[in-house]
């Protein structure tokens, strides 16, 4: 079980980046793979949110083609959402007290951990160097023959 970050999303979605290859090559072989894939609701609206920006993409998607993109990733069941449930604010507070400086942009981060550790989940495929920061996950960049 893995979950898959907003990064390894828009890199597969966007084919001006030097990253979109490896991405894509990696986006399809998780969701064709055995072990199930996960995304957060975060996860999704970040990746509206980038992909529509017009400082981001040199030609910024639609909302309705980005919506369209995650609507497809989650068609068929091979990715699926996580959802918050009774420990999510028990586990968030650990992660507070666990990690010095659990601030600003890195508590998006910690969202996402959080989810991964109420639901039993130490792998993250990312580029996002932050994920280092917790204690317990697994993190898996894409662009390595990792995983």
């Amino acid at each position: 079980m893995h979950v898959i970050d907003t990064n390894v999303l828009v890199y597969a979605a966007n084919e001006d980046t030097p990253e979109h290859a490896a991405c894509a090559q990696r986006l399809h072989a998780l969701r064709e793979g055995m072990a199930p894939s996960y995304v957060t609701w975060g996860i999704l609206y970040e990746f509206v949110r980038v992909v529509t920006h017009p400082r981001v993409f040199r030609l910024p998607w639609s909302p309705s083609r980005a919506w369209s993109f995650t609507g497809r990733l989650l068609a068929d069941g091979k990715v699926r959402p996580l959802l918050h449930g009774a420990r999510h604010l028990e586990i968030a507070a650990q992660l507070a007290a666990e990690v010095p400086g659990l601030s600003g942009n890195l508590l998006f981060d910690a969202q996402t951990v959080a989810l991964m550790r109420e639901h039993g989940i130490r792998r993250i495929w990312t580029r996002d160097a932050d994920f280092y920061r917790f204690s317990g996950i697994e993190v898996l960049d894409p662009l390595r023959a990792e995983g």
